[in-house]
């Protein structure tokens, strides 16, 4: 019973915490207005009830992911709702999102657990993106990500793999070409992280890793904001500015559920609590959100007095609109990102009639902290630029900010950021198996070598963008870091682009690292503000330390293994007998007892040596 209790008290909490979200998205009231030139997109869920699911998703987080989603959709927007396991079913039809429909939604939990055997991602994909649309199609997938497919398709695993063959090399390709976009949610760390991901990235989409109730909120308003961009305002130790042309803003304010009231201080002075508002003011308090929508505020700096959670953001309603072109959900190491965007009131671009007004477009990762950067230029009303190439994988956010003299306005889009290559060691094939993640490398403009121990191994072609690079016999007992490179021609150029590195049996019990090849690492090397390494140590000085942090160990090793007895000796040689270091030392420890061998003779051989004195002259 207190499982249960728990379990409704945190739908409650997802509930309205969600709720207020939406509540936050529909104050925003130009939102679906904005969108109507260019179509009004529609919202298909698609959600996994097989019975994978209910083994990777104990904390039920899809259900709790079906209430946030609804929740947060826009009033007048279009959406339905799929389940799939062995079959698909539509329980929610597409239809106007109103107050009726989200009823209807509610009621879908009793079918979002009548698990079944197996899963049929790529069934359910198919089903769910056939209804047409008058805008693009965004299919959220709620998946742990397996296929599994029942054994009367076929014989497994080869059916399953077929499938999944042709979810990533035909459907996904099929799917953006009908303005169809796959945002994929994986609940579970036992996901085939790896398909979701490539379904997001194929069609536009998004994808991130679910894998508690907390997290949920991030990664929907990340794909809401992206179907339904809003304007806002920056906002920067509790402070915002309001301009002459805002008509509404409405503030999302995060916090924990002990912490003291929020009071809002407008430009006059004037100090707003939630329960001391006016009647214009609409205040909504929960235990981890506050929301307040503000009709035709006062102009100037207001200012949120209290906690202010990360996360928290101010909408604004108002003749003017940032514009963005292009904007791409997906990044790629070592390649820069070309952005276009501009600022436009009643549809005509700002800054032709000499405007003064600058834009730049920031790139933050998951925690806030900015990665790159750049100021985009002024050409014919519009703003163009390229962000320097992203350096750190995963979860990011770009923050496009506009400011003129009067006003300033931003956008904050989600992005993943991948390698432009992907590698996977295959010890089973005795093999690194390298695929252009990136849509324009292909095995006509890309050659790809790695470097393992100093010796250069290449990668051969093994389809239009695959490659396999085979490895010598290695030794499972160590762990060994590979280098990967690729020579790249495009646009009439050529350029060197080095991959993340790659470790070969990474459970090896002895770890060789970079320094022990005289390499240097991608994951640990780092760039100060003048451009230098972080590190001026040389790798034969890190070899060094190395080596003698080693031998300094020796003692307290012998020690262990002395008080382990023989079995203890045995299993440090078979573990230790092929390390180049352990020779290293013991040639070293022999040297050093050689060396105090020779100084004791010759200590022996003066003490026995007969004094010879002689006598002082006058």
């Amino acid at each position: 019973m207190r499982g249960l209790g728990m379990e409704r008290s945190r739908s409650r909490l997802i509930w309205t915490l969600a709720l207020g979200c939406a509540l936050w998205l529909w104050a925003t009231s130009s939102t679906l207005a904005q969108l109507g030139a260019e179509g009004h997109p529609d919202v298909r869920v698609v959600v996994d009830v097989s019975g994978s699911m209910k083994e990777n998703d104990p904390e039920r987080l899809a259900l709790s992911a079906l209430d946030m989603l609804v929740a947060l959709l826009p009033n007048g927007a279009t959406a339905g709702v799929w389940t799939f396991g062995q079959t698909v079913d539509n329980p929610l039809p597409l239809d106007e999102v109103d107050a009726a429909w989200r009823e209807r939604a509610l009621d879908l939990p009793p079918a979002l657990q009548e698990y079944q055997q197996y899963t049929d991602i790529e069934m359910a994909l198919r089903e769910a993106s056939r209804a047409e649309a008058n805008g693009w199609r965004h299919l959220v997938l709620v998946t742990d990500g397996v296929i599994d497919l029942p054994p009367s398709r076929g014989a497994k695993p080869d059916t399953d793999r077929a499938s999944r063959a042709r979810l990533v090399d035909e459907l996904a390709t099929e799917l953006a070409n009908q303005g169809v976009a796959i945002h994929a949610i994986a609940f579970s760390d036992q996901a085939d992280l790896a398909l979701v991901e490539r379904l997001a990235q194929s069609t536009g989409g998004l994808a991130t890793l679910v894998e508690n109730p907390e997290s949920l909120l991030g990664a929907f308003l990340d794909i809401i904001e992206r179907i339904f961009p809003a304007d806002q305002v920056p906002l920067d130790a509790g402070r915002f500015a309001i301009d002459d042309e805002v008509e509404t803003f409405s503030a999302l304010v995060f916090h924990e559920p002990d912490d003291g009231p929020l009071t809002l201080v407008a430009p006059d002075g004037t100090r707003y609590r939630a329960d001391e508002a006016p009647d214009t003011i609409r205040w909504q308090v929960e235990p981890r959100f506050d929301l307040i929508r503000v009709p035709d505020p006062q102009l100037g700096e207001w200012r949120l007095e209290g906690p202010v959670g990360e996360g928290s953001r101010i909408n604004v309603a108002s003749p003017l609109h940032l514009r963005t072109a292009n904007m791409p959900a997906t990044l790629y190491l070592g390649f820069e990102v070309p952005l276009e965007a501009w600022v436009e009131r009643d549809g005509d671009p700002l800054g032709e009639r000499g405007e003064e007004l600058s834009l730049s477009v920031s790139l933050q990762d998951a925690e806030g902290a900015v990665q790159s950067r750049v100021t985009l230029q002024a050409e014919a009303g519009r703003f163009r630029g390229r962000l320097p190439a992203p350096a750190l994988i995963g979860n990011a956010h770009l923050v496009i900010r506009a400011e003129g003299e009067t006003f300033q306005r931003q956008r904050v889009q989600a992005v993943n950021v991948l390698p432009a290559i992907g590698a996977v060691y295959r010890p089973s094939d005795g093999r690194v198996v390298l695929t252009a993640e990136h849509p324009r490398l292909n095995r006509e403009n890309t050659e790809i070598h790695g470097e393992l121990q100093g010796e250069r191994l290449e990668a051969r072609t093994v389809g239009a963008s695959r490659w396999h690079l085979d490895l010598p016999e290695l030794d499972e007992a160590l762990s060994r870091p590979m280098l990967l490179n690729a020579t790249i021609e495009l646009d009439g150029e050529t350029r060197e682009l080095a991959l993340p590195r790659l470790m070969l049996n990474s459970e090896g019990r002895v770890g060789i690292d970079l320094a022990d090849v005289g390499g240097t690492s991608l994951s640990t090397e780092r760039l100060d503000d003048g451009g230098q390494r972080g590190s001026s140590a040389s790798p034969a000085e890190t070899s060094a330390d190395r080596f003698v942090a080693w031998v300094n160990r020796l003692p307290e090793k012998a020690h262990a293994l002395w008080q382990a007895g023989a079995p203890g000796l045995q299993g440090a040689w078979e573990e230790y007998r092929r390390d180049p270091r352990l020779w290293g030392a013991v040639a070293a420890v022999a040297m050093i007892v050689l060396l105090w061998l020779v100084a004791s003779l010759i200590r022996r051989r003066r003490v026995r040596r007969p004094v010879h004195r002689e006598e002082p002259h006058v």
